[in-house]
């Protein structure tokens, strides 16, 4: 019973979080779409940018290049192949629907929103709605997720912390790229961030009381099988 009551603690602070998160995230969509924003994204910017060379340019060009296309799919398909191969399909069903799940999600909110997308000192192209950033829910939703079941299967301590701060470089480095190329505004970057924030949180809290639920349930049973057994001898 007090597994039971310890989940419920768990579940409630994810949905907690969970909606803190969506109020910010609201909180920013309103000044986006107000146009209230723009200080801080011209603020941002000019930080992002004021080291702007060739050799940076390079380096976040690959950085951009690890939140979609090629890189996303060769991670997705590599993790997801390896839960597969190893038999955890609950696992596998989870992650693909969360990685999917935020994909809609974007998409969603770009049609609600339809902000443009800078037009000024691009460095490389991108095509629709500017907000929430696609690359920044993309990979903090793929990392993220793939953070966790990192960090739930390594038992070793130094190995837990160097897979979680080489997930944030990643995730921030993404984010930093898109504003730097020009292609995004920082208000875009964190309400990805925000939204893939929100989603993992609720995803993970209610797939660990899941897990958790079947495990009681596989207890119970259990022992009311072992209690049963003397029964009919």
């Amino acid at each position: 019973m007090r597994s039971v009551k310890e989940q419920n603690k768990v579940l409630l602070r994810s949905f907690v979080f969970t909606v803190l998160i969506v109020i910010v995230f609201g909180w920013i969509g309103q000044l986006v779409s107000g146009q209230r924003i723009a200080a801080f994204d011209h603020r941002i910017t000019n930080m992002v940018r004021s080291s702007q060379s060739d050799a940076m340019t390079i380096l976040m060009k690959g950085f951009t290049d690890l939140g979609a296309g090629f890189w996303v799919i060769i991670t997705i398909v590599l993790f997801a192949g390896g839960l597969g191969l190893i038999g955890y399909r609950r696992e596998l069903i989870f992650y693909l629907g969360v990685i999917g799940g935020s994909a809609l999600l974007n998409l969603l909110l770009k049609v609600i929103f339809q902000r443009a997308r800078p037009d000024i000192n691009r460095i490389v192209e991108a095509t629709g709605f500017s907000f929430p950033s696609g690359h920044s829910m993309s990979a903090f939703t793929l990392y993220g997720i793939t953070i966790y079941f990192l960090w739930k299967h390594l038992k070793i301590g130094w190995m837990r912390v160097t897979v979680i701060a080489i997930g944030i470089v990643i995730i921030a480095m993404i984010g930093i790229s898109r504003i730097y190329l020009g292609v995004h505004y920082p208000s875009d970057v964190l309400g990805g961030y925000l939204v893939s924030a929100a989603w993992l949180t609720m995803s993970i809290g209610l797939y660990e009381r899941f897990l958790k639920e079947r495990w009681l349930s596989r207890k119970f049973r259990v022992q009311r099988e072992e209690k049963g057994g003397p029964s009919h001898i």
